[in-house]
């Protein structure tokens, strides 16, 4: 697959509101409308904020766990839901990074390595918040 510049993923109605979203390893996630009886399922604009503080999350692990094991690593995605004249969408996204290393020579050049790992992380590595930063066209097909 990581050859393979395409990615993908399929979504299953499971019922009203519901889905069961599929990647082509097998793994599967419950999507839901945040209501109902599966009402802990995430929501697509959760999936897109995990998608975002995920990205960004293995980035600056492997950037910084290189120096030395994390202790604690914490990362947090958010935004706020606005409704106007341009539709539905999110206003600017925050990824907020809580990251803490052991003390001594290796835990100092991991956390020297932070910021730069987080600048790398939303400057260029990141697909996800990259994509969400651009302008990047989704174009609907039906079949």
């Amino acid at each position: 697959m990581a050859d393979d510049p395409h990615r993908s993923v399929s979504l299953t109605r499971t019922g009203p509101g519901h889905f069961e979203a599929r990647n082509d390893r097998g793994g599967s996630i419950p999507v839901g409308n945040g209501a109902g009886e599966d009402g802990a399922a995430f929501t697509p604009v959760e999936l897109l904020l995990v998608g975002v503080a995920g990205c960004s999350g293995i980035d600056i692990d492997l950037l910084t766990s290189r120096k030395a094991e994390p202790t604690s690593f914490e990362i947090s995605a958010g935004a706020d839901k606005v409704r106007d004249e341009e539709g539905n969408r999110l206003g600017p996204v925050t990824v907020t990074v809580q990251v803490t290393f052991p003390e001594g020579e290796a835990g100092d050049a991991a956390r020297e390595r932070l910021p730069e790992a987080v600048t790398m992380s939303r400057d260029r590595l990141c697909t996800v918040s990259r994509t969400v930063a651009l302008p990047t066209p989704v174009d609907f097909e039906v079949r």
